[in-house]
């Protein structure tokens, strides 16, 4: 009896000590991602509700517990937008079939892009993973949250192409609603990546166009 008790005390000391190793590694590579500060304070999203292209309402609560991706674009943009949603796309199929990851489109043309035209745009591009919300709802709403909420630029102009000026910025998002990406060489976090150059644009040695991978792998990092 006393042999069979020191081999299943060895069994549960060695599945322990895998765990505890396997914890050790997934914090230690999530550590490696760095958290938004202003002001010394970690940048979290804040509370949101629109409607998604099948009229539901979606919140910053529906993503609490998700590693998600945030753009903010409008469905008839001429120029960058289209460049966007398909580095997206990309993303998407990285991670299709994982319900613990999502992405949130906010459009910043709201009077156009209803739920039924974001619809039939989410249709138009392939949007197959059930936590891609294409959200729209009040004008002032959605600018205070790009401006001031993610600190992603967007402004409507009747000098650009489209009546829109926007970055083309991805914020990335972890479980518990913080603003995460990874450090640049100097350990500084480079806030934002960039999602307006084509992923597999054939001057691939320029920086801007490895951050699509540079997401994909940082969204691995936090899904484990």
């Amino acid at each position: 009896m006393k042999k069979y008790s020191y081999v299943g005390i060895s069994l549960v000391i060695l599945v322990f000590g895998i765990w505890v190793v396997n914890e050790m590694l997934s914090r230690n590579s999530q550590d490696s991602l760095a958290y938004i500060e202003i002001n010394g304070q970690r940048k979290k999203v804040p509370e949101f509700e629109f409607l998604n292209q099948n009229r539901d309402t979606i919140s910053d609560e529906d993503y609490l517990g998700k590693v998600y991706v945030v753009e903010f674009f409008f469905a008839t943009c001429p120029t960058i937008c289209p460049v966007m949603n398909e580095n997206l796309l990309e993303v998407q199929d990285e991670f299709y079939g994982n319900m613990d990851f999502g992405i949130a489109s906010f459009t910043i043309n709201p009077e156009h892009d209803t739920p039924e035209v974001l619809k039939e745009h989410a249709d138009e591009l392939g949007v197959k993973h059930p936590h891609w919300n294409f959200l729209t709802g009040e004008r002032d709403e959605i600018y205070e949250l790009a401006n001031n909420g993610f600190n992603i630029y967007a402004q409507e102009s009747q000098n650009a192409e489209g009546g829109f000026e926007h970055s083309g910025f991805f914020a990335l998002i972890d479980q518990d609603g913080y603003l995460r990406s990874r450090k640049d060489e100097a350990g500084n976090p480079i806030i934002f990546y960039q999602g307006s150059v084509p992923r597999n644009e054939s001057s691939a040695e320029s920086h801007e166009t490895q951050q699509i991978d540079m997401l994909i792998e940082d969204i691995e990092i936090l899904l484990k």
